[in-house]
């Protein structure tokens, strides 16, 4: 799968990368909402870079563990990752 193909499987929307916030606005995707310690909700959000990051760890753990590699799943929590 190249680069674009995984990108597409992403919903892309303006607001702050976790990983680059210095960036400011630019087009993320939703990977995680977490509970700060400080109470409430807050929205994980990558950047285009970040989610290639993410999606080139992930191919390489699934080749490490000898599963298949799935593109497009970030922030899902399944038991086999």
């Amino acid at each position: 799968m190249d680069r674009q193909q995984i990108l597409d499987l992403y919903e892309w929307a303006g607001g702050v990368c976790f990983r680059h916030p210095g960036k400011g606005q630019v087009a993320t995707t939703h990977v995680e909402t977490i509970r700060p310690a400080g109470g409430g909700l807050q929205d994980v959000r990558a950047c285009v870079e970040c989610v290639l990051d993410m999606e080139r760890l992930r191919a390489g753990a699934a080749a490490r563990r000898g599963t298949a590699y799935l593109p497009g799943r970030l922030g899902r929590h399944e038991p086999s990752e």
